[in-house]
């Protein structure tokens, strides 16, 4: 036998007794654990705990230096106050963290079918090279940079979509969202000015851009669909559609819902895109299709630059708001993932 080097790490597991052994006790296996495992196991345990301490690192900032701001106002006033004048000891997020939720939302209705409807093509229609061609091209859409986005919709998309939010206005205006104050239906040219800066056209530049990672988390879950239930569908007569409707989908919610949460969190953290296309405004206005918006990282990047003392707190109390929020967003999505994966396990 060969001799244990000194350096491994030696652990014991049970085994079970051979027939007509002494079963008294267990016969005891050494498992050797050498010294990459080791090395690896502890690399990996460090950055997980590097990561979980920037977090925290980063709460605790926000938190110590959003208190004076928090503290002078309270915490009810600071959710509830629409105007933004920390230099009149009067201020609150309700307006701009309203708007984060309406823009996320308009990117969420829109970018859940483009992402269910390509994630499906690419894992049920699409094969060779041109399946892979189209995994890659959604990859790369996820490299390019926000301000990239953010200077699309403000040149090109947003002349291109006024007329699409005329026609929303003109006829769905008696539904409160698609409303646009001061719009003349009986008029064939209102004004352009009343529908640009918007809530909708904010919303489909972010829609765009969570658009990738919500595919690529639908595609790995209707990837993992099992192949004998799959066949069992077409062999039962069921057609591509029947068997995507009664296997795949079934299987890939977990996905689905996950994926959709990531993208939220995403478009609820979005900055330089929303900052670029709207006009912002200090109050809640849930006509999406009419100009003026805001969000709470649009708020932080315009007024960061400007603000010293107690106005920077008050930034820090929007960015601890935002904060959290983003972070139960995605925990909540991480569990649901964690969760419809392990259950593929356990089906597979």
């Amino acid at each position: 036998m060969t001799a244990i080097s000194e350096t491994a790490d030696v652990t014991t597991r049970p085994d079970y007794p051979e027939a007509g052994a002494d079963t008294a006790s267990p016969r005891l296996i050494k498992q050797v654990r050498e010294r990459a495992d080791r090395t690896f196991r502890l690399v990996s345990s460090t950055g997980g705990v590097i990561v979980l301490a920037i977090m925290c690192l980063v709460g605790i900032f926000l938190t110590v230096n959003a208190v004076q701001a928090i503290a002078a106002v309270g915490p009810v006033e600071f959710l509830t106050t629409q105007e933004w004048s920390p230099e009149t000891n009067h201020f609150g997020i309700a307006a701009v963290l309203t708007g984060t939720v309406l823009i996320a939302l308009v990117a969420l209705v829109v970018a859940l079918p483009l992402s269910l409807g390509t994630s499906l093509f690419i894992t049920e229609v699409a094969r060779g090279g041109f399946q892979r061609t189209l995994v890659s091209i959604v990859d790369l859409m996820a490299a390019v940079p926000s301000v990239v986005y953010g200077l699309w919709g403000l040149a090109f998309l947003q002349n291109n979509v006024i007329g699409f939010a005329k026609w929303l206005s003109t006829w769905f205006g008696w539904i409160p969202i698609f409303a646009v104050d001061g719009a003349d239906p009986a008029n064939p040219l209102p004004n352009n000015a009343l529908y640009g800066s918007s809530t909708f056209i904010a919303g489909l530049v972010v829609a765009l851009m969570i658009v990738p990672i919500m595919t690529s988390m639908m595609r790995e879950s209707f990837s993992r669909a099992p192949i004998g239930e799959r066949e069992g569908a077409y062999a039962l007569g069921a057609t591509r559609w029947g068997m995507i409707r009664s296997v795949v989908l079934p299987f890939g919610k977990g996905g689905v819902i996950g994926g959709t949460m990531l993208g939220l969190g995403r478009a609820l953290g979005e900055t330089i895109a929303i900052y670029l296309i709207i006009s912002p405004i200090f109050a809640i206005n849930f006509h999406i299709l009419q100009k003026g918006s805001n969000s709470v990282a649009a708020l932080i990047a315009l007024r960061y630059g400007e603000s010293n003392g107690f106005t920077m707190s008050a930034l820090m109390a929007a960015g601890l708001a935002l904060f959290i929020l983003t972070m139960i967003v995605n925990f909540t999505a991480s569990t649901i993932i964690g969760r419809s994966r392990s259950g593929a396990e356990s089906e597979a």
